[in-house]
């Protein structure tokens, strides 16, 4: 199965919600004024967000459409503004030179993070580099059995501490193993975390400022990780976090599981920040790179025309 096949697959929920309502709003309608405010509240209700689906019904607006339109023409002038949105979000992550490339992955708890770093690990391995993973969810036992075993899988090395463990010292010994092995890429799981919790974040914090005492420039990135099931809730985390952890980009994972996968596009909207990868299944396969035409048109229910 290709990409955009996965990723259709993944929204189908997504798809079938937002389909089914603009159906029943065009069918050979005019897009008068009544039309396309109806349009736009299928859209916030898609979790798309107040200001991006106001910003794509104007751009359609504007574009003074005359005659009866099909469901078919709707969803391509929504999946052409949606791509427009995101096209600046788009892009992989990219390892520099920096050597080990330190990734720092945070999140809520049950969003994720931990599979998804054993995820990267096997792509990372898979495109020739040298990998080391640290397990910094030190509050959760579970977390390090977990992300030990995805090591194993990715036959990567995993820098551990007991439970319980001082999360920001355990990021400190993985950098320097790291930097003494020539490795490539080193991701920091950490602990998840309500953005409501001040002693956590602050814990984040922390480990940022302790592995600055060997490198003033890492994370080199600092990935959040975002439950599309979370809907707008995934909104406010990202907004917190961001603070925090100083996040560089974010990877969304279980699109495969909600009617909310319009959310990508409140999120990149209101933060600016990168999408590198959205997650549509359970294997190292269903961690796909973010692309926002391929995105934007599974999200409506059209078909792949690249």
């Amino acid at each position: 199965m290709g990409i955009f096949d996965r990723l259709k697959s993944g929204l189908s929920r997504s798809s079938r919600a937002l389909g089914e309502n603009l159906g029943s709003i065009i069918n050979r309608r005019r897009l008068d004024k009544e039309t396309l405010q109806e349009l736009e509240e299928l859209l916030i209700t898609s979790d798309l967000g107040l200001s991006a689906s106001a910003d794509i019904i104007a751009n359609i607006a504007q574009k003074k459409i005359e005659g009866e339109v099909s469901e078919a023409d709707v969803k391509e002038m929504l999946a052409a503004e949606i791509t427009e949105k995101l096209a600046a979000q788009s892009g992989a992550l990219n390892p520099d030179m920096h050597q080990p490339f330190v990734i720092l992955m945070t999140g809520v708890n049950g969003a994720g993070k931990t599979t998804t770093i054993g995820k990267l690990a096997h792509k990372f391995q898979n495109e020739g580099k040298s990998v080391m993973l640290a397990a910094g969810d030190t509050f959760r036992a579970a977390a390090i059995e977990q992300l030990t075993i995805w090591g194993e899988r990715a036959n990567v090395p995993v820098v551990t501490t007991k439970q319980g463990g001082d999360a920001a010292g355990l990021a400190f010994d993985a950098l320097q193993q790291a930097k003494t092995s020539a490795t490539d890429i080193l991701m920091i799981d950490t602990a998840g975390r309500l953005q409501s919790n001040n002693d956590l974040m602050a814990e984040l914090e922390k480990i940022i400022r302790v592995l600055r005492k060997i490198d003033p420039d890492v994370p080199h990135a600092s990935l959040l990780i975002l439950d599309a099931t979370t809907g707008q809730n995934a909104l406010a985390q990202a907004e917190i976090f961001q603070k925090s952890a100083e996040t560089s980009g974010i990877i969304m994972t279980k699109l495969d599981g909600t009617a909310r996968g319009g959310v990508l596009v409140a999120i990149a909207e209101r933060l600016n920040l990168p999408i590198h990868y959205i997650g549509v299944g359970e294997t190292a396969d269903d961690l796909l790179l973010f692309d926002a035409a391929i995105y934007a048109r599974a999200l409506v229910g059209l078909e792949d025309i690249s």
